[in-house]
């Protein structure tokens, strides 16, 4: 029997539907879609074993070889720069970074620019590369506050439709990058199940072409 292919999914919607990619990719295990409480799932016959993980761990799993592939968003990988091959997009979990503030903030470049985020590297770098002076505000959640409250002038947020920032009287100013799920592999999980993890992402790229 062939190597196991160890792959980390991320909990919830964007895991049911990588896992569901997989399994039109003829890498299915029956028990994953069953009520149950188990962490790990395997199917001898296609040599898979799934677990479900946090989404932000994913990567982690992967870079120190606990997972042989996984599924992150580009927001993760731009984040925290795992030591991983990016194999593909998958082309779902659709959205973007973006730069929000007040409807009625009016930047002036004269003053440093307070800026509030969990995605501290990822606003570091789009400001450096703006050239602009910034005071980083690290936050782990409802970002959206911090410009209502006068804690900061903008944010940078993931963001799918906006209506959360409508609400709150925020709009987008620009859009740092267009995220979306990564396939992702261990480096040395690449070298050793080149086949198998090749045939995978064959599988896979059929089903994101074919959605064009």
């Amino acid at each position: 029997m062939h190597k196991w292919l160890n792959v980390a999914l991320p909990k919830g919607r964007l895991g049911e539907k990588s896992y569901a990619m997989f399994e039109k990719a003829g890498f299915e295990c029956p028990s994953i879609r069953e009520e149950n409480r188990k962490l790990i799932f395997e199917n001898p016959e296609c040599g898979v074993r799934y677990f479900w993980v946090k989404p932000s761990d994913v990567a982690i799993y992967v870079e120190r070889g606990a997972a042989d592939l996984g599924i992150a968003g580009k927001d993760i990988l731009l984040e925290y720069e795992p030591d991983v091959y990016e194999l593909m997009d998958m082309k779902i979990g659709k959205c973007r970074m973006a730069v929000a503030a007040k409807r009625d903030f009016r930047d002036d470049p004269e003053k440093t620019l307070r800026v509030a985020t969990k995605f501290t590297n990822i606003a570091q770098n789009y400001y450096a590369g703006l050239g602009r002076e910034i005071d980083m505000i690290r936050l782990n959640g409802s970002i959206e506050l911090a410009p209502i409250l006068d804690l900061s002038d903008v944010i940078v947020d993931i963001v799918e439709t906006g209506t959360t920032l409508k609400e709150n009287d925020l709009e987008v100013r620009e859009t740092v990058v267009p995220i979306s799920a990564r396939l992702i592999a261990n480096k040395a999980s690449y070298a050793f199940k080149k086949e198998q993890i090749e045939k995978v992402v064959f599988e896979l790229a059929r089903q994101t072409e074919a959605e064009k």
